[in-house]
């Protein structure tokens, strides 16, 4: 992506675990492996902080369109380059059974610094996320939004819920990733700036304090983002099915746009209290979309289905605007469907129905996991 982003455009970056297609495990990825990828996608593919792990980032996106045919692309290569290697990408949160104390970070400068400034917290972090930048190019506009989109956060990450197992056992969450990641600093629901101005002030305080150098160690569910000037939404697992990405995206871009048009009517979303996203988040965490959101302004908790309903009624005229209206509507079928988290047990449930034991049953879930991940490719 470069700096000159028009209002709403699209970008979507994806971490990928690496597994073994026979054993299912986690398996670093190869010098050679990274080359064939950096070859045939450029800069648009990466390494990751752990060294099982690959990130890959679509360019500016017009539309959904654009952002599909970026993605499914970028996703295909990876999967085809892998396959030449005996191994297969995982577009999932939390590798079912892997043992992070077995796991190296890459070698390179900033992953090195990250894991002496971190120590022991960041070496857990085997876990992946989706980030969907929108362009808006005012900084103020930025921090706006920001402030309003907050409210809409645990939303995604219920739609989005893909790491219910972490080291070989069922956590009873969602998104156990979360659980992990809310252990580094700077993460979580971000401060309600009201300006740029504050926004510089409080980051640029640890700047010149040397604590951090920029803000990119700023890991916010929701975030300006260091290098463009868009909006990053981080708060999501990663989804073993493109579509569901793609959903997810539209619900962001939508979102964006809904509160931008507000605002140039005089109008704005309610800033609720910190302290009642978070209890939202956290039922998006540990329930996904089963047990409904604390509806904040009813003081009760509403079903997931109907939540959505409401969502798509509200973004609807924003999502025929952007084109993006059959995406939106695509938050009903993950309801239908299941999100990754409850798919992933259902394939535990039947392999153990059908004899396997704990270990087998959780390699089923990974085939299935690679096997999605090439859905409508």
């Amino acid at each position: 992506m470069t700096n000159d982003v028009p209002e709403y455009t699209l970008g979507i970056e994806e971490e990928y675990l690496l597994v073994d297609v026979e054993t299912c495990a986690l398996v670093d990825v190869p010098d050679a492996l990274m080359h064939d990828c950096v070859r045939e996608l450029g800069d648009k593919v990466s390494p990751e902080f752990l060294a099982c792990q690959i990130e890959v980032g679509t360019g500016i996106c017009a539309n959904i369109a654009e952002a599909r045919a970026d993605l499914g692309h970028l996703r295909r290569t990876i999967a085809d380059c892998a396959a030449q290697y005996g191994m297969a990408p995982l577009a999932v949160s939390c590798h079912p059974f892997a043992d992070w104390h077995s796991r190296k970070h890459t070698e390179k400068q900033r992953y090195n610094d990250l894991a002496r400034d971190l120590a022991g917290v960041v070496r857990r972090m085997l876990i992946s996320g989706t980030h969907v930048h929108v362009g808006l190019p005012d900084d103020d506009l930025r921090i706006d939004v920001m402030r309003q989109m907050t409210y809409f956060l645990p939303h995604l990450l219920a739609l989005s819920t893909s790491s219910p197992y972490w080291g070989g056992q069922d956590t009873g969450l969602n998104s156990y990733r979360l659980t992990i990641f809310d252990n580094l600093p700077r993460t979580g629901l971000p401060p309600d700036f009201v300006s740029h101005a504050e926004y510089r002030r409080s980051v640029d305080t640890i700047i010149k304090a040397g604590l951090i150098e920029d803000t990119t160690k700023i890991w916010w569910d929701i975030r300006p983002s260091a290098r463009f000037p868009t909006l990053e939404a981080r708060i999501c697992d990663v989804m073993p099915i493109m579509e569901h990405t793609l959903t997810v995206a539209a619900l962001v871009q939508a979102i964006a746009r809904m509160l931008v048009e507000l605002r140039r009517r005089n109008q704005r979303w309610r800033i609720y209290d910190r302290f009642l996203i978070a209890e939202n988040r956290w039922r998006a965490q540990r329930y996904g979309p089963r047990e409904g959101l604390l509806d904040i302004g009813k003081s009760t908790v509403v079903p997931m289905g109907q939540l959505v309903e409401e969502l798509i009624e509200l973004l609807e005229a924003d999502a025929m605007v952007l084109g993006c209206l059959n995406e939106l509507r695509g938050a009903q079928d993950i309801l239908t469907m299941g999100t990754s988290a409850e798919r992933q047990r259902a394939v535990f449930a039947k392999a153990r129905d059908n004899g396997a034991d704990t270990d087998a049953a959780l390699a089923e879930v990974v085939r299935a996991l690679i096997a999605e991940f090439r859905i409508g490719l």
